[in-house]
């Protein structure tokens, strides 16, 4: 008994020695482990996993019309991924896929040797899921601590979802090279083709990319991505996947050659409007990664029509402004996306040849004129040229297109079309602090004589405004110098009625841009923004009926949830007898005044033409009962080309009416709605009187109830 005990006492330095050991180990181990699923994200964050997804635009008719993202990556359900292409993943990537728990002691066993023997960590032995924990959660680095976790979450995935979950996951994230993730991103990038189309062939070359996208893309590698595709189809064919007949027939299928080009998507200004409208509201991660689903109010079958049109007439001016200073030009050389050689031998020009070349650039908008709803718009001649957007960030003086404004504040102050007013001569000097004008009596000449004690005086400015012409017609109907767009008779009116109420019926239409307390403000000398003038034109037909432009009908999430939708918002600034009046008047520009040629389209169309001092802009704004739209051309630089080629605000109503017959064409030929209130009466023209019932040229005016003339 005391030989056992002896032998304890002498033992028990080494217990205490293998327990201290023991101990230490655990506390390491558990310290390792505690490591180890420290950096492990909870796997029920895998139901909430949200990639980076793809924003969709679509336009009113529901047609996707652009993308937003920063990686070409859709979200596909399993059923509609091909066969074909899901089983050469499972045949080349993980063969035990449907009957492993996460992982393969093979596969790491078969990997550790050749990492042992190499003396490099290249083999990976991942599984499906292992690659989709590593894609969704971890790193790519290679160590061991990470293999570990990989290993580790992939038996929680396999425990936490169906292999079907695990492979459809699998299969949308993926990275498939050139900015593509998942397959059907891939399938759009090298194939130009939607998940449904693919050959088998292209699927085993998708496939074949998944070890090293950049190694086997067909476009920089093909023999190497030719050999990796054939190489997945006998493996595909080895497994039973694929019959022998499909083996060859699949080998026999041409690689892509080069990348697809997609065409110049129209309506692209308008697609940045968007952005630039969205961006600050949601962030750009939610804008460009969130997968949001943007329904917009855009018709992108018009938008195409109107972009068109509009540079072919742009470009047949350029060439008629070209021909008037002596310059042969290549109508080629003004293409909005030129091809490589074209552009390079662009950018050989000199400076001094390009300066030498006037190139117009114009602008169109069209919206809804009782919700504001707008379809087209262009913001110039091309969007890779130019990403300014003429419709909505320039600003440019309206000239006579201004005029509405003028004359809607004399309808305010008691006027009817029929009312005379002065198409005559005045002068205007300037105090220092006020505009006046000089004796209203007096003609041309006598003025001519006055100003010139004006202009030596350092303490005057003189201002004589001219009709477009130099001609004027002495008293004529309100109505009239609207349809002829007479200059005289705009800034004697502001002169009447008071520059403040025109600035009145301006801000109330939806004007928000300065304007300057002048008599020339009748004239269109501030300057606007299209939409915003398009806009406030556009409650004249309306029948006084303001609403702003909108281009989003909704936005929704990525789950269907609507984050935002369009509620129409009115407000009645003016009378719609009022509105009326002045639309009507608006009817006789089309019809007999400076914008007729729009009359070819045989409808009911009010408009004005809008041209500024030395044709620096040029405009036409027309509407239907249900359709405004607004047109302007011009130079970037403010310059003039009279020389060339002398254009107006009637020019630009023949690209307008071009544009406008394919927009209207689906719509019905109304006339604009008479409110209550509204009476009629024949009226002698030149006279503004009623007219004897045998006069000939007799014309049927409108009038508010009781202000009709009342003698003949």
């Amino acid at each position: 008994m005391r030989k056992h005990l002896q032998n304890f006492i002498n033992s028990k330095p080494l217990v205490f020695a293998i327990l201290a050991g023991l101990f230490l180990f655990i506390i390491i181990s558990a310290v390792f482990m505690r490591y180890i699923f420290s950096g492990l994200p909870p796997v029920y964050e895998m139901e909430e996993y949200t990639p980076s997804l793809t924003t969709k635009v679509f336009d009113r008719n529901n047609k996707l019309i652009h993308e937003f993202s920063i990686e070409k990556r859709s979200m596909v359900p399993l059923e509609d991924i091909p066969v074909d292409l899901q089983n050469a993943v499972v045949a080349m990537e993980d063969r035990e896929f449907f009957s492993h728990p996460g992982f393969s002691v093979k596969g790491i066993l078969r990997a550790l040797l050749y990492d042992i023997m190499t003396g490099k960590a290249k083999q990976g032995a991942s599984t499906l899921t292992q690659q989709l924990s590593r894609g969704v959660f971890l790193t790519q680095e290679k160590k061991i601590i990470r293999k570990i976790r990989e290993i580790i979450l992939a038996i929680q995935i396999e425990h936490q979802f169906s292999k079907r979950e695990i492979l459809q996951l699998y299969l949308n994230e993926i990275y498939l090279g050139s900015g593509a993730y998942g397959v059907k991103a891939a399938a759009k990038k090298y194939f130009d083709k939607e998940l449904s189309e693919l050959t088998t062939g292209e699927a085993a070359l998708i496939v074949g990319l998944i070890p090293a996208p950049g190694r086997y893309n067909p476009f920089a590698n093909p023999d190497l991505s030719r050999q990796r595709r054939n190489l997945v189809l006998d493996v595909m064919y080895e497994q039973n996947y694929i019959t022998k007949e499909e083996l060859e027939t699949a080998k026999q299928e041409p690689l892509p050659e080069k990348p697809p080009v997609p065409e110049a998507a129209p309506g692209q200004y308008f697609i940045e409007h968007i952005r630039r409208i969205l961006e600050p509201k949601y962030g750009m991660d939610v804008l460009w990664k969130a997968g949001l689903n943007i329904y917009t109010t855009i018709d992108i079958d018009q938008q195409a029509a109107a972009e068109k049109i509009m540079n072919e007439y742009l470009q047949q001016y350029d060439e008629q402004v070209a021909k008037g200073l002596g310059i042969e030009i290549d109508p080629n050389d003004t293409e909005a996306d030129p091809d490589a050689d074209q552009q390079e031998e662009k950018e050989e020009q000199s400076e001094e040849e390009k300066a030498d070349y006037p190139r117009l650039q114009g602008a169109f908008m069209v919206r809804d004129v009782k919700t504001g709803a707008v379809r087209v718009l262009v913001g110039g001649r091309g969007f890779d040229e130019s990403k300014f957007n003429r419709a909505t960030q320039a600003k440019r003086q309206p000239g006579s297109s201004f005029k509405p404004y003028v004359w809607m504040a004399a309808l305010q102050k008691g006027y009817t079309p029929a009312t005379l007013v002065k198409d005559l001569p005045t002068m205007f000097y300037y105090d220092g602090k006020n505009w006046h004008t000089f004796d209203e009596t007096s003609d041309l000449y006598s003025l001519d004589l006055a100003k010139q004690s004006f202009i030596s005086s350092k303490d005057f400015s003189v201002w004589v405004p001219q009709n477009y012409g130099g001609r004027n017609e002495g008293w004529i109907t309100l109505r009239k110098a609207l349809e002829k767009s007479k200059n005289l008779v705009a800034v004697n009116l502001i002169d009447a009625i008071g520059v403040p109420s025109v600035v009145r019926v301006a801000r109330k239409a939806g004007i928000t841009a300065a304007l300057p307390r002048v008599p020339a403000l009748a004239l269109g000398v501030s300057v606007v923004a299209m939409d915003e003038h398009l806009a406030a034109l556009t409650t004249f037909a309306n029948g006084g009926i303001h609403t702003d432009n909108y281009y989003i009908e909704r936005v929704e999430d990525a789950n269907g949830r609507v984050l935002e939708q369009h509620i129409p918002m009115e407000e009645a600034v003016f009378s719609p007898q009022d509105s009326y009046l002045l639309i009507n008047m608006m009817k006789g520009v089309v019809q007999r005044g400076s914008g007729a040629y729009v009359s070819r389209l045989g409808r009911n169309i009010a408009g004005k033409t809008g041209t500024t001092q030395s044709h620096r802009d040029m405009w036409f704004v027309g509407m239907t009962p249900r359709t405004a739209a607004a047109a302007w051309m011009g130079y970037d630089d403010d310059s003039s080309h009279e020389q060339g080629a002398r254009f107006t605000g009637s020019t630009t109503a023949r690209w307008w009416t071009a544009i406008m017959q394919e927009i209207l064409k689906d719509e019905p030929n109304e006339d604009f709605a008479v409110p209550e209130g509204i009476s009629f009466a024949y009226i002698n023209p030149n006279t503004g009187k009623l007219a004897m019932p045998t006069e000939r040229n007799k014309f049927l005016e409108a009038f508010i109830a009781g202000t009709e003339p009342q003698s003949f």
